[in-house]
């Protein structure tokens, strides 16, 4: 490397993941084994996002900059023999969106170090990439509660000369979930005709539209899971389970380029029958907290009326039976905790119990010699080439502040590659009380 012996980029405590609006503060370290001349050292910051029509291709059709930031951490002079370190620190933007890599486009963030030299001199550069990640709140995407439900009624002829129909409704039972959680879904396919459908799957896709003069959509399956055929004039329920890998989330807020979508693909290889569910996927999970209450439906003047008369006739009652004492306001008593449902949105996500196929086989069939098969859940082997795995940690508090997700490694055979982050999701525990409090008489005891 002639003069120079090292050149390297380091930051603050060895971070490299880093949200939106959040400072970036590190070192460049230089070492000489003889004096350097130099213009000027400096260090630029940037974000981009940048798309193609080539697969795994960087030489981008289209661009899109987030922030492209340079200081100039030492001026004119000469370095001398030995080691040189220089601070640098710069702030993200809030709207920059999450690191993302796809076959077709990138957002890229990275920090680049240059020095200068003279003329007729050869100039030094140095390149590290960080990852950025703005979590995507589930509680605040529109029109997420509830579950997720489609139907279709497809005619088909089989035999030349025959017309059969088969109706097909699905559901999910949420419409948002995170990586982790469980998808249940729920088929009910009414074979109308005389022959017997394939077999049965459902399947988690995701599809990746790049915004180019012509879009290119880039759709894959995510994870697939298989069960029976239904035989001529039988209606059958089935219901399944697919655990959501690490998963890039749906929404790239702050970039125009990039569209991801998911969606639940349930089907009959034969006829050929199919039905979509959108869903969303994203960071923090559904919390009921959150869910439009009930209580904030209209009352009728009806039942406020009768429920007005039948408070009257209980404090009539009561005080006709009951000595006068003192007024005394009793305590309210805390709502006890609710009780934790295996899918609860308060509890970390879990795998399906291990007597899942112990329990009506596949689903629960209307017809019990109804023949059927369950083939374990598959995972594209593609399915983290946009995120890698997640750790989920089991001791961390609701309170704490949320670290988010995956973000995207750097290419294999980068150059500039490095050790992949352990990024760790945050454990959405119920603040409940986990004891109920005393009654009222045990308070008058005590």
């Amino acid at each position: 490397m002639g003069k120079l012996q090292e050149f390297e980029i380091a930051f603050h405590k060895n971070k490299v993941v880093y949200s939106p609006g959040e400072s970036i503060t590190g070192t460049v370290t230089i070492k000489v084994n003889q004096p350097l001349a130099c213009k000027a050292i400096k260090v630029n910051c940037n974000g981009f996002c940048g798309i193609t029509s080539k697969v795994n291709d960087t030489a981008w059709t289209l661009e899109e900059q987030y922030f492209n930031s340079t200081v100039s951490v030492a001026d004119k002079g000469t370095l001398k023999q030995g080691e040189h370190t220089f601070p640098f620190k710069f702030l993200i933007p809030a709207s920059a969106p999450t690191s993302f890599e796809g076959s077709y486009g990138r957002i890229v963030y990275r920090l680049r170090a240059f020095i200068d030299t003279p003329r007729f001199a050869k100039d030094y550069s140095a390149e590290k990439a960080f990852y950025l990640l703005s979590l995507l709140n589930l509680n605040e995407v529109p029109d997420i509660w509830g579950p997720c439900t489609s139907a279709v009624t497809q005619q088909f002829t089989y035999m030349l000369m025959k017309t059969g129909t088969v109706v097909m409704k699905a559901q999910t039972d949420m419409k948002g979930y995170t990586p982790g959680q469980i998808i249940q879904v729920t088929a009910n396919i009414h074979n109308q005709s005389g022959k017997t459908t394939g077999n049965m799957a459902a399947s988690l896709m995701q599809r990746v539209t790049y915004e180019t003069k012509r879009p290119t959509h880039d759709l894959r399956m995510i994870a697939d899971v298989e069960g029976g055929v239904v035989k001529p004039g039988k209606e059958v329920e089935w219901k399944e389970q697919i655990i959501i890998p690490a998963l890039p989330q749906s929404s790239l807020a702050g970039c125009d380029l990039i569209k991801i979508e998911y969606y639940v693909k349930v089907s009959l290889k034969s006829p050929d029958v199919m039905l979509t569910l959108p869903i969303h996927i994203g960071n923090v999970s559904l919390n009921k907290k959150h869910h439009p209450s009930k209580k904030s439906a209209p009352v009728s003047s009806d039942e406020a009326e009768s429920t007005a008369a039948s408070a009257s006739t209980v404090d009539n009652a009561t005080s006709a039976t009951t000595p006068t004492l003192s007024p005394r306001t009793a305590p309210k008593p805390a709502p006890r905790p609710a009780p934790r449902s295996r899918m609860s949105s308060h509890s970390s996500p879990s795998a399906p119990p291990a007597d899942y196929n112990d329990r009506a086989g596949v689903g629960n069939l209307m017809n019990d010699g109804f023949p059927n098969k369950r083939q374990s859940q598959m995972v594209s082997p593609n399915a983290f080439s946009y995120a890698p795995g997640l750790f989920f940690s089991q001791n961390q508090e609701h309170s704490g502040p949320v670290t988010g997700t995956a973000a995207p490694y750097p290419p294999e055979n980068s150059a500039n590659s490095i050790p992949a982050p352990h990024v760790l999701p945050p454990d959405y525990i119920s603040a409940y009380p986990q004891e109920a409090p005393p009654s009222y008489d045990e308070s008058c005891n005590t």
